[in-house]
């Protein structure tokens, strides 16, 4: 669920207030939600995802459906101004309402001032019955990606391979799994319920893994960011920490190039992120503990 944390108000006299009271008891399934590009795949690989699914039960209140909990609650809809509205603690303008269909535009706010540059989702809702009865088809048909989503993805694809500073998370993340008892691998995992996000699938575009490598030439400590190609190639690509001087810097990629090439390409087996069914060059972020003896 969309979450926002500011509330403002600047009233426009003599410019009718929007109602919800014509669709009030209309059953509705979000089908599409796309960046400004009408692409629901943004630059780093993070994917959108349709979930609203919601009815109007008065012109102040509705029930939607929370994906994480899995059951409606009823929230708040209040009117701002113009034609923007909080629903269910989300700030949207509304660009269109019909009995059959909705459209918002999902508004960024901070201190109480909507940001246009970063007001850039929308959101494309159609009722129940429009679906099944007029289009004579159902929602997760039309929640699929379309060609201009898979055409986005192998442009991206595409770029990656020749410019691996270009890959991109992918959807499905690569699966690092240890082939040897001297190397432990861990996922560190985002709490559903984090404050960070309100998308409990977002952490999918930072994988990372805590790596503990027993019997090394000597202790040491190092976190880093690699690229997985796609053949599942480790490749180190650059330190989480830029160091002040560059000749500690040049030494310290090189010794982090070594773990790569000399431990973990020897220890691990990879399977490369996907995006779409499509395999992919995409980053993982490796901390990794090497403990001598």
């Amino acid at each position: 669920m969309l979450i926002a944390l500011f509330h403002f108000s600047c009233k426009q006299p003599g410019k009718p207030q929007p109602s919800f009271k014509s669709v009030i008891g209309i059953h509705y399934t979000e089908v599409r939600r796309t960046f400004k590009n009408g692409v629901i795949f943004n630059g780093q690989g993070f994917q959108l995802a349709p979930d609203w699914r919601f009815t109007f039960v008065s012109t102040d209140s509705i029930n939607i459906y929370s994906p994480v909990k899995k059951r409606f609650f009823n929230c708040p809809v209040i009117f701002d101004h113009d034609s923007v509205f909080n629903i269910a603690w989300a700030w949207l303008k509304l660009k269109k309402l019909t009995k059959d269909s909705i459209k918002f535009q999902v508004l960024h706010v901070e201190n109480k001032v909507i940001i246009d540059d970063r007001s850039n989702l929308y959101m494309t809702i159609y009722s129940d019955d429009y679906i099944k009865n007029k289009l004579h088809t159902d929602a997760q048909t039309l929640q699929k990606p379309t060609r201009k989503d898979t055409l986005f993805i192998k442009t991206k694809i595409a770029l990656a391979n020749r410019i691996p500073d270009s890959s991109f998370a992918g959807t499905e993340q690569p699966i690092l799994k240890s082939k040897s008892p001297l190397l432990t691998i861990k996922r560190v995992e985002t709490p559903v319920d984090s404050a960070e996000s309100t998308d409990p699938k977002a952490d999918y575009i930072n994988p990372e893994y805590n790596i503990t490598i027993t019997k090394a030439y000597k202790d040491f400590n190092y976190s880093f960011v690699a690229t997985v190609d796609t053949l599942g190639q480790l490749h180190f690509w650059r330190s989480t920490i830029i160091p002040v001087d560059k000749d500690f810097e040049i030494w310290q990629n090189r010794m982090m190039t070594g773990i790569v090439n000399g431990y973990l390409k020897l220890y691990l087996t990879i399977s490369p992120g996907k995006t779409l069914g499509l395999p992919h060059n995409s980053f993982v972020i490796l901390n990794v503990t090497g403990k001598a003896g």
